[in-house]
């Protein structure tokens, strides 16, 4: 009986110790485990749950069994017509094979600096052997966009409205894509996924997360704007001298047809006036002749005598008045 008890204490003991050295270990959920003997891989585990291993003898590494991401640094990378852009992009992964991955990486950081290598020269490589287009764009929607300059409302004239439109529609038809940014992003994944199972690594997408245009393609798109900002608004600088001669003139053919009309009327006043002036002188005369010549004979004197410097003869009919009080003879 002694010696039952003797054993029974000595495999608790032993159970004890065995539990202290820590034989179990647990896998989370979203975790999965490689246990390595002496450096060796003898086994791994994808399901979660409380799990068993030789203790003193094997080492568990843990790792994540979920979507990982990958933040590439932005490039600077030509495209096929040789423009450059700067291109930012991420990654989503996982690990797929656990021990795989221990053996070729070990750790995660590993893992991305492999992600680095292989991404970056994919993305270098997707990215110049296509077009600019295609990189900045994933459809050719823009194509059926049709968009017209706004007039200002003060034209009034429904014509002239047409007219300035027609002078500042500007159609930029642009290059049909046939990959577009999607596409690309598709191809980078197709090249570089076969790449990355060897390190037992799945990729699940790769991203073009944001394309910015280097400096100078920058400056060229200005310029290009600026070219077509200028174009409207030289279109509208020419409408308004246009408009400018077509008042221009309106105003002078109102000028000139006031005048007319003016001069016409003042002519036909002055016609009236003198005929009535006629009419009193007429009657004036009939009344008294000799004083009627008398009265305008000495009028003419008043108004001419005083423009002349020196009078050489008064020997003629004109200055008769100046001898006689008839006007009829000289004197002696």
């Amino acid at each position: 009986m002694k010696k039952f008890w003797t054993i029974l204490a000595v495999i608790i003991i032993l159970a004890v110790i065995f539990l202290l050295l820590g034989p179990f270990y647990m896998v989370s959920e979203g975790e999965q485990a490689v246990i390595t003997r002496f450096g060796r891989i003898v086994g791994s585990e994808t399901e979660a749950g409380l799990k068993l291993k030789l203790p003193l003898v094997d080492d568990v590494t843990k790792y994540p069994s979920t979507l990982l991401s990958w933040d590439g640094d932005a490039q600077r990378i030509p495209t096929k017509e040789n423009q450059f852009i700067w291109v930012d992009a991420t990654a989503r992964w996982r690990i797929a094979d656990p021990s795989l991955f221990y053996m070729s990486v070990k750790t995660v950081e590993g893992g991305l600096a492999r992600l680095n290598d292989v991404l970056d020269s994919t993305i270098r490589t997707v990215i110049s052997e296509n077009y600019l287009n295609e990189a900045v764009r994933s459809t050719n929607r823009i194509n059926t966009i049709e968009y017209r300059e706004e007039i200002n409302g003060d034209v009034e004239d429904p014509e002239d409205a047409e007219t300035l439109r027609s002078l500042t529609d500007t159609i930029a038809r642009q290059d049909e894509i046939r990959i577009g940014r999607e596409g690309l992003s598709d191809m980078m994944l197709s090249e570089a996924a076969p790449l990355t199972l060897s390190y037992g690594i799945e990729l699940e997408d790769i991203i073009i997360r944001q394309i910015r245009y280097s400096d100078d393609l920058t400056a060229s798109v200005y310029a290009r704007m600026i070219k077509e900002r200028s174009q409207i608004a030289e279109a509208y600088r020419s409408y308004g001298r246009g408009q400018l001669l077509s008042w221009q003139g309106r105003t002078e053919n109102d000028r000139k047809t006031i005048l007319s009309e003016a001069y016409a009327e003042s002519e036909k006043i002055k016609g009236e006036a003198d005929a009535a002036a006629a009419g009193i002188y007429s009657s004036v005369y009939s009344r008294n002749p000799d004083f009627f010549r008398l009265w305008t004979t000495l009028e003419s004197y008043r108004t001419t005598l005083p423009s002349l410097d020196k009078t050489l003869s008064t020997d003629m009919d004109y200055f008769s008045y100046l001898y006689t009080p008839h006007g009829n003879a000289k004197a002696q």
